[in-house]
């Protein structure tokens, strides 16, 4: 990291509790934590904004990690592909996340999936290009105005939450990169 953080063993007050309970439910604190702590006052809003949209996902953690990993891709950042593809791949397998990963059009995701993804890296590459068009797209799949807002905020999120650990040097800890170099190559961007 490239900034001096709290460590868990100087943490005090909200820290000491968020890092606590990182590592209650991790058994370590993330250095996607850790380096918000450079701005103290900063890590209990995004902490919270985090677990807000995450946990009320109105289209379930599956979706909400398929957005991250694709949000990730395009940033790009490594620190957030690598989590992600970690995550997701516990939950539908490492073999189809790799497919996602490398084209989610083809992954064999719903037409529904695929419409979101396409957003999401859409509001990544440049939000500005998006148009009513775009939006009429989603709800012909199916997704309501508050689906379409949860996918707009997770994308955006995770650009923002990207973009500051790559400015911070935040790296992904050991076990969350693939013991397969080449994904582990795919998985990386920039000077990682």
């Amino acid at each position: 990291m490239f900034l001096k953080t709290v460590e868990p063993a100087d943490a005090e007050g909200e820290i000491a509790s968020i890092y606590a309970r990182e590592m209650a439910s991790m058994g370590r604190v993330m250095q996607a934590t850790q380096c918000w702590s450079a701005r103290p006052d900063i890590l209990p809003p995004v902490e919270h904004l985090l677990h807000q949209i995450r946990d009320g996902f109105s289209l379930g953690l599956t979706n909400f990690r398929l957005i991250t990993l694709i949000a990730a891709k395009h940033v790009p950042s490594s620190y957030c592909s690598h989590v992600y593809f970690k995550a997701l791949a516990s939950m539908i397998g490492r073999e189809q996340t790799l497919a996602v990963h490398r084209d989610y059009r083809n992954a064999g995701l719903t037409e529904q999936q695929v419409a979101m993804l396409d957003y999401a890296r859409q509001i990544t590459i440049d939000a500005s290009r998006i148009t009513q068009a775009d939006i009429d797209r989603l709800r012909v799949v199916g997704l309501t105005d508050l689906n379409i807002a949860d996918v707009a905020l997770a994308a955006s999120f995770r650009n923002f939450l990207s973009r500051y650990f790559d400015a911070v040097g935040a790296r992904a800890e050991l076990d969350f990169l693939d013991s397969d170099m080449v994904v582990r190559e795919e998985l990386s961007a920039g000077s990682r």
